[in-house]
């Protein structure tokens, strides 16, 4: 007898008797037969499951069986009957393992994403779910293989730190005083008698502590959760969400710009390559032509155009946008489509942007006005990645924090870096659950993480 999860079912076991364990997707029941569509989550078809009344346990168990149910099958692995069907088993056994209760909320329907989130302890049982899970699970072993292959370190930087990689504030405050009597001196909380002896935040970015490992190892990548309490209830935002982010030691604006571009296509090629069944869940149910913008991106290659040039295109075009086009002021999602999905028709890298809407870390230009940094925009999505080169003169860096009002007691050890063998280096960061969201067509980044955190919401 041989146990063995769904997608291990091979024409070398036909005639054999398996063993699988898993959820009744459907059920149906006649007087003499019943047809149980089991899933294990290993895959998106699952496998038909044919329950003969002279099993012994038909009445008791077999015709009892509904959607949710946990199931033990034993049978034989045969060719199916059925149309559109490869193998189905002819049950000698079947076990219920775990039973279901009158109020069991999926039923063989379409649910609304906005439902299934308030259920999102039960949603990776639906189709959609189970299959952005299992494409979710496939990106994240991609990226960590393009990294590995290209001779990067896997850096675990902290998720609590005491900077502010992007300057803006959003943070979330980590502490372990009594919010109700906090400790004070001159009138305000006396952050030193914290758990860590100083303001700490849950971090927005693993970018500064990759730049230290950067300038040691030369070829670093953190990949892990990060935080921005902005108070955003948009589909494109979440308050807890993973960013990718490698950080290269004597690299300038062009060669980032290169290795975003092998990134991305490695990436997407491998969801094409391994995750085909759910692919063509999502081509067909979820967004059609996802397969074809995917294939269009790993083959095409990445336009190159400055800030400049980007915005003279939006203001040639005639469109009249919904956020005013100047230049100065940052490109929206509407600006960053036009140029990709109207305009060139492929994925499109702007470099240098205005100073002013950038991070005080970004490299500046001899005009005096740009920096060196870099967006990746993709149909349908727009910014998929943010990058550059990173500011590594002490005597451009410290004047442009003052500038910005930023405390340079507080990023002693990031300007100590450029005391002391400081090099050229760039860097870039990827939110993966943007990534997913163009991989597979979902509308909203709630319902491509498992458990959504949200204004509001912290449920699970």
């Amino acid at each position: 007898m041989t146990a063995t999860r769904i997608t291990k079912l091979t024409a070398d076991l036909l005639g054999s008797e398996v063993g699988i364990e898993g959820w009744v997707r459907t059920a149906r029941h006649s007087k003499a037969v019943s047809f149980l569509d089991v899933v294990d989550g290993s895959n998106l078809a699952g496998i038909q499951v044919v329950a003969q009344r002279e099993l012994d346990e038909y009445d008791d168990v077999v015709r009892k069986l509904q959607t949710g149910c946990a199931v033990r099958v034993h049978g034989e692995l045969v060719v199916s009957q059925g149309k559109g069907q490869g193998y189905e088993i002819q049950a000698r056994t079947v076990e219920l393992v775990g039973g279901v209760g009158e109020d069991y909320p999926l039923q063989k329907k379409r649910h609304g994403f906005e439902f299934l989130r308030t259920i999102a302890h039960l949603r990776p049982r639906t189709n959609t779910l189970a299959a952005v899970l299992r494409v979710r699970h496939e990106a994240a072993a991609a990226i960590h293989d393009f990294f590995a292959d290209e001779g990067f370190l896997w850096l675990h930087s902290p998720i609590i730190t005491g900077a502010d990689a992007e300057g803006a504030g959003e943070m979330f405050r980590v502490t372990a005083l009594d919010l109700e009597d906090p400790p004070r001196a001159e009138g305000r909380i006396d952050w030193s008698r914290d758990f860590f002896g100083r303001e700490a935040h849950l971090t927005v970015s693993g970018q500064l502590e990759a730049e230290i490992a950067a300038l040691a190892l030369s070829r670093v990548y953190t990949f892990g959760p990060t935080f921005r309490a902005e108070n955003s209830n948009t589909a494109r935002h979440l308050a807890e969400f993973w960013m990718v982010e490698p950080e290269v030691a004597f690299l300038e604006l062009d060669g980032l710009v290169d290795l975003s571009e092998r990134f991305l296509k490695s990436v997407l090629g491998r969801l094409l390559d391994r995750c085909a069944e759910d692919m063509a869940f999502f081509d067909q149910r979820i967004d059609k032509g996802a397969i074809e913008r995917l294939e269009h991106v790993v083959a095409s290659p990445f336009e190159r155009i400055t800030y400049t040039e980007a915005v003279a295109i939006l203001e040639k075009s005639g469109r009249d946008f919904e956020f005013p086009v100047a230049w100065g002021a940052d490109l929206q999602s509407e600006h960053e489509r036009y140029i990709t999905e109207e305009v060139v028709k492929r994925p499109v890298v702007v470099t240098d942007y205005p100073a002013e809407i950038k991070a005080f870390y970004m490299y500046g230009n001899d005009d005096g006005k740009t920096v060196r940094a870099m967006d990746v925009l993709v149909p349908r999505i727009g910014e998929i990645v943010g990058g550059s080169q990173r500011e590594h003169r002490l005597d451009v860096l410290g004047p442009r924090m003052d500038a910005l009002g930023l405390d340079r007691d507080e990023y002693w050890w990031y300007l100590d870096l450029r005391r002391h063998g400081s090099v050229p280096h760039a860097g870039f960061g990827l939110g993966f659950e943007r990534l997913l969201l163009f991989a597979t067509g979902m509308a909203n980044i709630r319902d491509v993480i498992p458990f959504p955190r949200v204004p509001g919401s912290a449920e699970f």
